[in-house]
């Protein structure tokens, strides 16, 4: 639950600023246009803050994002059924990389496809239950603010497909079998902060629900809820 709150309040912090960088953007473009100077007609000339005057910068549809991201995967795990909560499972927080490729539609709207892999602990009352690996493909939606600024507020949301696999759980040697799949909902916040023509810097945060059925020997434990939020930093190109 506190990670779900962590989420809601970066996203929103976000969105605010979001909210106020374009009105900015647009303002600052606004009033260049209506009293345009000789340093404005030199070729190169100095942008103003948040927006980028070359139309070769920024994001427009058609613009293909690529970008590399360190994540922190922070499970908000629980247990729903009869035999498993009463066992407080827990999930490990991981570390790994993450890529991404983002197709903008419109100059505002694109699709995120976000790859990665991680691999994860479980612990219980009883101890060590084993690790199982996990691939959760997500496809979203997004609506990017300011797009032709240096400063480019992203909010998505999506589906994602989680494949569990490799796992290792068991209590006391016996094998603990789970669901293999699990499709959820997904959503995100995140910016863009241009550093040359291409090049760019990004801070992305993510909420993911999954989630993966249990049994021990036929008896059926009840359900583990993962739900992890992702919190990312890292580089993105344009194409």
């Amino acid at each position: 639950m506190k990670h779900s709150l962590g989420a809601a309040a970066v996203a929103a912090a976000l969105v605010t600023g979001a909210a106020f960088f374009s009105p900015f953007a647009c303002a600052q473009a606004n009033s260049q246009d209506s009293s345009p100077s000789t340093d404005d007609a030199r070729p190169g000339a100095a942008a103003t803050f948040g927006f980028i005057k070359d139309s070769s910068q920024g994001i427009y549809a058609g613009d293909i994002l690529a970008r590399v991201r360190a994540i922190g995967i922070l499970p908000d795990s629980h247990a729903s059924g009869s035999v498993l909560p009463s066992l407080g499972v827990s999930v490990n927080n991981a570390i790994v990389p993450e890529l991404d490729f983002t197709y903008m539609i419109l100059d505002n709207v694109g699709v995120e496809l976000i790859l990665g892999m991680s691999r994860h602990q479980l612990t219980s009352n009883l101890g060590h239950l084993g690790g199982v690996n996990v691939l959760p493909p997500t496809l979203l939606l997004q609506y990017h603010f300011n797009h032709a600024g240096k400063v480019r507020p992203y909010v998505g949301a999506g589906i994602n497909y989680t494949r569990f696999w490799n796992s290792s759980l068991n209590a006391g040697g016996t094998p603990i079998s789970i669901k293999n799949h699990s499709v959820g909902p997904a959503l995100q916040a995140g910016v863009d902060i241009q550093i040359s023509k291409r090049l760019f810097f990004n801070i992305d945060v993510k909420k993911v629900w999954m989630k993966t059925d249990t049994s021990l020997a036929g008896t059926d434990l009840g359900t583990l809820h993962i739900d992890p939020l992702i919190v990312g930093v890292g580089v993105g190109m344009k194409f």
